[in-house]
């Protein structure tokens, strides 16, 4: 059993690193890049819902 565990280990390991070292997957760059662009649509969202409930709580009166 654990000399199964072990060979298994291996295999995860030997994968781990093929991948790592492969070429064709996306850069640091690529990922930077969108996660700028999710994190603009972030804001441009947060920036609008803000406005419309800004505009929602000025047109409530106190008596």
């Amino acid at each position: 059993m654990i000399l199964r565990l072990s060979v298994k280990a291996q295999g995860w390991r030997a994968a781990f690193r093929d991948r790592v070292l492969e070429d064709r997957g996306a850069t640091a760059v690529e990922y930077a890049l969108i996660l700028a662009l999710i994190f603009m649509v972030i804001i441009a969202a947060v920036a609008y819902m803000g406005q419309q409930t800004n505009a929602q709580f000025e047109k409530v009166e106190f008596p």
